[in-house]
């Protein structure tokens, strides 16, 4: 279960790096920044997506 933990704060280490990334990319392709950012917003998603599913599973594992 502590894997399980680090890579879900994985997800927001890879979300800032790619936010770094598009906003560096900006003045010079705003494809490949869109592109970045549009990963970002796919890591923010898993991690709030993952933390739903872990507390679900941690509710349903205490109430047995």
């Amino acid at each position: 279960m502590k894997y399980s933990k680090i890579f879900h704060y994985a997800y927001l280490v890879f979300a800032v790096l790619f936010i770094y990334d598009g906003v560096s990319k900006w003045n010079k392709d705003q494809g490949q920044a869109y592109m970045s950012l549009a990963f970002a917003g796919l890591a923010i998603f898993m991690y709030f997506f993952r933390t739903k599913f872990r507390k679900k599973y941690q509710d349903k594992d205490h109430s047995n």
